[in-house]
């Protein structure tokens, strides 16, 4: 028996061991070195760390009105991109789980944005807006085209929800396709044969039955774009006037450019906790509505 014990204890340490490891290395242990260096001065390069305590927080809370901005501003971008974003992933899944000719390619065609990096992603899009825009709109009297789209707040707001949106929709469109081929056939038959409309059987057998993917999808859009960084640094960098700075951004400039690496890692904690928050609660309300079968 006891040999048996230690031969399930050596298994679990071969096996489990590096993996326990690693993510201590990566994760543990740099989360409770930002835990102590939000609670300090220190620059990041200077051998010298003085304690300030709670004195960090409490200056970004009550006094940095920067951050305050690109905490609403990354929380506007957020709930629009998860709304669009989600809506037409679920309606192009939807479309192309039919059975349609070219839909292997489609789904191929709407997916390959998410395959480009967002750096690559904002140069691109920083072109089309700034040049082809400007090029189509000086042959045309289309409204859009005559737009300054990086110039003014409001512009640039749609600029990075087009874009962030244009990128993501390919990603949940095939976690949702993978959601609608797991709804058993017989139940959208039977509700058929009692009389459902179309739009019925989508409300109340369809829906119900993909919240699985539902659940997944809005964790991953929520979480993604509450972290972009690399499109908003690529498109807009965040101007004009600091007006499309993401938190990403604002706890970068204050670490790496301001030189404030405490403050930074104090804003990064704060971030942490509120984006966690929000999804815990996400997941927590439709993992309600998920249907067992």
């Amino acid at each position: 028996m006891r040999q048996r014990r230690i031969s399930d204890w050596i298994q679990q340490n071969v096996f489990v061991g590096p993996a326990v490891l690693l993510f201590s290395l990566v994760l543990i242990v740099p989360f409770i070195l930002g835990l102590y260096y939000s609670m300090t001065d220190w620059n990041g390069v200077s051998p010298h760390v003085r304690w300030v305590g709670m004195d960090n927080y409490k200056r970004i809370l009550i006094e940095d009105s920067d951050f305050a901005k690109s905490f609403w501003f990354t929380t506007k971008i957020t709930v629009t991109k998860v709304i669009i974003t989600n809506l037409l992933g679920f309606t192009l899944a939807y479309l192309l789980v039919q059975k349609l000719r070219t839909r292997n390619i489609l789904r191929s065609v709407f997916f390959m944005p998410n395959v480009l990096g967002g750096l690559l992603l904002g140069f691109i899009w920083q072109f089309i807006f700034v040049r082809g825009f400007t090029t189509l709109g000086s042959y045309s009297d289309f409204f859009l085209f005559k737009l300054t789209w990086l110039g003014t707040e409001a512009t640039a707001f749609w600029a990075l929800v087009i874009v962030s949106v244009w990128q993501g929709t390919g990603y949940v469109m095939v976690i949702y396709i993978a959601g609608l081929a797991n709804v058993p056939q017989e139940l959208k038959e039977a509700a058929y044969v009692d009389g459902a409309k179309s739009w019925q059987v989508l409300r109340h057998v369809i829906l119900p039955m993909i919240m699985p993917a539902v659940t997944v999808c809005l964790f991953w859009s929520i979480n993604t774009t509450y972290k972009m960084y690399d499109l908003n640094f690529s498109l807009t960098g965040g101007g004009p006037y600091r007006s499309t700075e993401s938190v990403a951004m604002n706890i970068f400039t204050e670490a790496f450019t301001n030189n404030r690496f405490g403050a930074g890692t104090a804003k990064a904690v704060i971030f942490f906790v509120v984006v966690a928050l929000i999804t815990a609660i996400q997941v927590y309300l439709t993992k309600r509505k998920e249907v067992q079968v």
